[in-house]
């Protein structure tokens, strides 16, 4: 049975103590999918994410002609083992001029723009396309920078669809009207805008090496970008003749479990004390572990349970640190308070800053006095949704007090009560939402199912008894029945 269209989370009556497993990292997984391609010999994959995100790069790679196996990770459901046989840079099939060939990229902002430039290096012509909302989602500068390098992309509005033209195309195949094809990349340097996502940054590096390119990143803090970075090291320490890789658990996908030990009640009891011969009040506290939890550096939201705790300063520990200017113990800092909490999407986390938003509107975090701001956020306006709008209004719904100014959302904790959450086809919003969920009675979410994306399995762990779950109960909401383990696995 599917995931019903409408469900509702019951909140944690009890503490819970489990030790959670997440799947592997997506950005990774997709990204070592593409360096295995581009790779010399086999390349196994361990601990990659096994969800429509990857499923989508895996079958365009195998359209490209690419030997691909996918065995499942008895360790986890969602993770898969996946072997690829790299060419060393040479794509093994290509369309014309006039039937390119087909590639699907869902809505997946890696595979869309990872097989963007990857398909340059190429000895044909090539068109991607994806659901609508991709087709909505900028691609304009990563085209442009492909075009400096001497690629022919066409694209009515420079978004996809979008044919691209590899570097061996034949301008003889060009149609009527057209230019003709440009083959031989004659510029080998261009400079790529990340003001709209980093991702371009990343798919121009991936290749790179391959392509003979030379990549200058500009845009606002170009430098400091978490995800260019993390591409940057995965290109340097990933095997270039074949071997083994293993991908760390995907720490925005942990996030959710570290932030439902924050709404898990305590449990107070009285229990006889020898020591004062009487009863005493005594509590639990529930605790929530993330199996192997990333500590590579490559994943900024690998710092989420420091930023709840410490907002931006953790990130002023960090520098310091590295200029050897700053020896302070954490615990020192955790006791300076704000009446603001300043928490950046470019600096500070990543997309663990959508499950910071919504637990900061049931409780203050980084030692706020007031409130929580979270800056930065304007790439959460072109991803899957219009992820700002879109949780200044479902928290408002849910009597949360939102202010949005620019790309700033200050939230100020409120008593908050049930609604029904439009997720809005959106992984990172429906499993927010159930976090929200295990506080506050009455929080039903329609298209659960849309977890898929990144997590397919994330209601199984929700409702999983401890110590490999937190043991909440979903309903059908419309139905008012519990959902066993089967039901709540979203295809």
């Amino acid at each position: 049975m599917a995931l019903p269209d409408l469900i509702e989370i019951v909140p944690l009556a009890k503490p819970v103590r489990a030790e959670i497993t997440v799947p592997g990292s997506k950005s990774i997984t997709n990204r070592a999918l593409i360096l295995a391609a581009l790779a010399e010999g086999e390349t196994t994959l361990r601990g990659a994410l096994w969800s429509e995100d990857t499923e989508v790069m895996t079958a365009a790679l195998r359209d490209l002609g690419f030997q691909i196996e996918v065995e499942a990770d008895p360790a986890e459901a969602c993770n898969r083992t996946i072997r690829v046989v790299g060419l060393g840079g040479k794509i093994p099939r290509a369309g014309t001029a006039s039937k390119p060939l087909e590639l699907f990229v869902g809505n997946a902002g890696t595979a869309a723009r990872f097989l963007a430039a990857l398909v340059c290096l190429g000895d044909g012509v090539y068109r991607l396309r994806g659901v609508p909302r991709m087709h909505e989602r900028p691609q304009a500068a990563l085209f442009a920078a492909l075009r400096e390098l001497g690629y022919r992309v066409d694209s009515a509005n420079d978004k996809l669809p979008a044919t691209i033209f590899g570097r061996s195309s034949r301008g003889s195949e060009a149609p009527s009207g057209q230019s003709l094809l440009t083959s031989a990349a004659t510029g080998r340097k261009c400079r790529v805008s990340v003001s709209e996502s980093s991702q371009f940054a990343s798919a121009l590096i991936l290749s790179a090496g391959q392509g003979g390119w030379q990549i200058e990143v500009t845009g606002a803090n170009a430098d400091e970008l978490p995800y260019v970075e993390m591409t940057r090291e995965l290109v340097k320490v990933f095997p270039k003749s074949g071997g083994e890789f293993q991908i760390e658990p995907d720490a925005s996908s942990g996030s959710y479990f570290l932030a439902a030990e924050e709404f898990a009640p305590p449990s107070e009891f009285l229990e006889y004390s020898e020591q004062f011969g009487a009863e005493v009040e005594t509590s639990i506290a529930s605790s929530v572990k993330v199996n192997q939890w990333p500590k590579s550096g490559w994943q900024i939201d690998e710092n989420f349970p420091h930023v709840i705790l410490l907002g931006e300063t953790y990130r002023l520990i960090l520098q310091a640190k590295k200029s050897a200017s700053l020896s302070v113990e954490l615990p020192e800092l955790a006791k300076k308070s704000f009446d603001t909490a300043i928490i950046s999407r470019e600096l500070d986390l990543g997309d663990s800053i959508m499950t910071a938003i919504v637990l900061s509107s049931a409780q203050l975090l980084a030692c706020a006095v007031e409130s929580n701001q979270f800056t930065g956020l304007g790439r959460l306006r072109v991803q899957e949704c219009e992820r700002v709008v879109a949780l200044r209004t479902e928290l408002t719904k849910c009597g949360a007090k939102v202010v949005e100014e620019g790309d700033t959302l200050t939230v100020y904790p409120s008593q908050l009560h049930g609604a029904e959450i439009e997720t809005y086809n959106d992984h990172r919003m429906a499993m927010c939402f159930a976090v929200l969920g295990l506080k506050v009675p009455g929080i039903k979410l329609r298209n659960p199912s849309c977890v898929k994306k990144t997590f397919p399995n994330f209601f199984q762990k929700l409702a999983a008894s401890p110590p490999n779950g937190l043991g909440v109960t979903i309903l059908d909401a419309r139905t008012r029945e519990p959902l066993s383990h089967d039901d709540l696995f979203a295809h």
